[in-house]
């Protein structure tokens, strides 16, 4: 039953849970009125029988013609009466009602005895039955048949009924044409992924209305397709860029290789300085293909997905004074200047010391021969390394972490555009902020700033 129920459609399901939720709640009250109309029908009858009193001379006729039945008592009760010896007598035209021994323990000035009764043709009745002070006449009772009640009370149960069965059905339409209305916006939804994923067409909105759920539902739905819209053309922006910038070293590699190629099948030996100037080139480019791929496996991880490694207390320090070593032996006849006070942040290590790398490889690439590179991290935790090469003009800053952004100035020299784009990821991944700008007496200025402190933090 519970599987026929959860394969029907959701609008009959809720069409249903509605017309079953009214005919309980209909069915409740009309059993509640029912009972309680009853109840009140019988104590209003049990107080009319025990307030109805026949006269003394209504009960001594009775007596006198007791089993001749020529006088009839013009009530709506039967009245009936047990004499002294005995006998048992009736209101002419009406059934005698059979006298049990509550009857028979009646007392003087007691009040009336009330229970149910059946008379001699077989109808239910109600007896109030009180000690009598007429000579001769031991009590008296007054009998009510029990479908004065029953009659009107079956009669309003099959109202209830019809009245509830018509509420089920009208609840149940109602129900229907409620549950097509809520959930057309969820068709509207459905539609969109159904048509997304037959299409993969990510421009699809649905229109909101409101700020109900289906609303937030609908404005969540535009918000997620949307970013997988940004996600998508992002991806193929990189895969674009990525192809251009390897087709390059590749195309160099190719010919340089071609060119060692046919000097041996030809026989033709090249020179040994061209020789060794081919080789030279070929691992150059090889090792620009090896940086450009590491930088596309850095830059391909999701913005949330986690690093080389777990996040640590690590001192910054250190890390900038192995970053500069590293520096010094690509920088070869360049001057470092450092100065680092103690600064301690909660970063991934191998990443934070490759930004930094790459921050101090951008400084080495522009100064020139014989030129200084400036390196200072103050005890409020800046980093500043300084160059003094030919700048960046003030228009192009906004683009320097850009993906595969590079300079037009910076275009002849080697690099894939992709190293302050890391720089900038790591330190936003770390809580901090980089920036560029122009150096005082030309050359450039990187800053960045990372939360910490000067102290490292006590053991766990």
């Amino acid at each position: 039953m519970i599987g026929r129920f959860r394969r029907l459609p959701l609008r009959s399901r809720l069409a249903l849970l509605t017309a079953v939720a009214v005919a309980v709640a209909v069915a409740v009250v009309a059993a509640v009125s029912w009972v309680v109309l009853k109840q009140q029908l019988e104590q209003q009858r049990d107080t009319t029988l025990t307030n109805v009193r026949p006269a003394d001379e209504t009960v001594v006729d009775l007596l006198d013609t007791c089993g001749n039945g020529t006088r009839p008592y013009p009530s709506p009760y039967t009245v009936q009466i047990i004499t002294s010896r005995g006998a048992v007598c009736t209101t002419a035209g009406k059934s005698p009602v059979t006298v049990d021994a509550r009857d028979l323990a009646v007392q003087p000035g007691q009040d009336p005895v009330l229970h149910d009764a059946r008379a001699k043709d077989g109808k239910e009745m109600r007896v109030a039955t009180t000690r009598s002070e007429v000579r001769g006449v031991y009590a008296v009772s007054i009998a009510q048949p029990a479908s004065d009640i029953d009659k009107p009370l079956n009669k309003l149960a099959l109202v209830l009924v019809l009245t509830a069965g018509f509420g089920v059905l009208g609840a149940a339409t109602a129900g229907l044409g409620i549950a097509r209305a809520g959930l057309r916006p969820v068709d509207r939804l459905t539609d969109a992924v159904e048509h997304i994923a037959r299409t993969e067409d990510l421009a699809v909105r649905i229109p909101v209305d409101g700020e109900d759920e289906i609303a937030r539902l609908s404005r969540s739905f535009n918000s997620m397709t949307a970013a997988l819209a940004s996600s998508r053309d992002r991806q193929q922006q990189l895969i674009a860029d990525a192809g251009h910038e390897l087709r390059t070293p590749l195309t160099s590699l190719r010919t340089n290789i071609d060119l060692l190629v046919r000097s041996e099948e030809t026989g033709r030996a090249i020179p040994p300085d061209d020789r060794r100037e081919l080789l030279a080139s070929v691992k150059a480019q090889m090792t620009e293909l090896a940086a450009l791929i590491g930088d596309l496996q850095e830059l391909s991880r999701p913005e949330a997905a986690p690093g080389t490694g777990p996040v640590q207390v690590i001192a910054l320090h250190e890390t900038a004074a192995r970053a500069v070593e590293r520096a010094r032996l690509r920088g070869s006849g360049l001057t470092f200047e450092v100065n680092l006070a103690d600064w301690y942040v909660r970063a991934e290590p191998a990443a934070l010391e490759r930004a930094l790398v790459n921050l101090l490889d951008n400084a080495v690439k522009f100064s020139p021969p014989g030129g200084t590179v400036s390196v200072a991290l103050s005890s409020s935790g800046e980093l500043t390394v300084r160059d003094h090469g030919p700048g960046i003009p003030a228009s192009e800053l906004p683009h320097v972490f850009d993906r595969f952004w590079r300079s037009p100035s910076a275009r002849s020299l080697p690099g894939s555009g992709l190293g302050l784009s890391i720089v900038a990821r790591t330190v936003e991944r770390a809580g901090g902020v980089v920036r560029l700008s122009g150096a005082e007496g030309g050359g450039t200025v990187a800053s960045v700033r990372l939360p910490g402190a000067g102290a490292a933090p006590p053991p766990l």
